[in-house]
């Protein structure tokens, strides 16, 4: 399906491994011009050369911490600078660590509102010159937490919510020259699920990685965890001409495993 987006240029904030970079390389391969970032150098290098031989558009990485104001300000000036123009925004963030209420402190609490809602919220205050002056998208890539609890993760269950509210809030107040847009995944085999499969399988929980796997996907409707292929498919189409009329939405890509309507 051609998206429309061919020669349009987006950035990814947190784009450099996991749905972030499933996203970037999924607006590249639309023919996207592409800017990425994060902390690691070597992976800031892995990404953009790997988003290079995607499409026929332009790649480039910014070493950012989203976490520093300053720094997503550097990064969305970098992408402007280099592409000369700015139509869509990817909003992406690792995720907090887990832990139930009465072991999570303060300063974990501060620092999950920084990395999950002040990322956003500077990154879009930094693009939104740029990305309306010739109309855009913004998709925030969230979780499925926001609407059903998931045990062990109190951080990502409250403070990830409020980035669903910020888009929708978003939605209607940039229209109509910008769309705003929330997506909600479930289980993805990223870097982050096979890190913590394989330290499961190394402390005796599951006797091989395929079973573990298994076990992940055991109450998902599709059968299996989804591939970052899928979800960065459903943020490329999000941001696409196709999606013209959609807005303010939260979709989850999830497989169906979410029981709440």
């Amino acid at each position: 399906m051609d998206l429309g987006i061919e020669g349009n240029a987006a950035l990814v904030t947190a784009g450099t491994a996991g749905l972030g970079l499933a996203s970037a390389a999924a607006l590249a391969e639309a023919g996207v011009d592409v800017a990425v970032c994060g902390r690691d150098e070597t992976r800031l290098e892995e990404a953009t050369e790997r988003l290079e031989g995607i499409g026929g558009g332009d790649a480039l990485g910014v070493r950012a911490d989203i976490t520093e104001p300053r720094e997503i300000e550097r990064f969305v000036e970098r992408a402007v600078s280099a592409f000369g123009r700015l139509d869509h925004v990817v909003t992406s963030a690792g995720g907090p660590p887990p832990g139930s209420f009465l072991e999570t402190d303060d300063e974990d609490w501060y620092a999950a509102y920084d990395l999950l809602v002040m990322s956003v919220v500077r990154t879009v205050r930094a693009a939104h010159p740029t990305l309306a002056e010739g109309g855009g998208t913004i998709v925030t890539i969230t979780s499925r937490s926001v609407r059903e609890v998931l045990d062990d993760l109190v951080l990502s269950n409250a403070v990830r919510r409020a980035v669903t509210g910020l888009t929708k809030t978003l939605s209607r107040e940039l229209s109509p020259e910008i769309r705003a847009n929330s997506v909600l995944p479930g289980a993805h085999e990223t870097d982050r699920i096979e890190e913590l499969i394989v330290d499961g399988v190394e402390r005796g929980e599951h006797p091989d990685y395929e079973t573990a796997l298994e076990e992940w996907a055991a109450d998902v409707p599709a059968g299996r965890v989804g591939d970052p292929s899928e979800l960065g498919a459903a943020v490329a189409w999000l941001s696409s001409e196709r999606a013209s009329y959609v807005n303010g939405v939260a979709l989850a890509v999830d497989g169906g495993s979410m029981r709440s309507l």
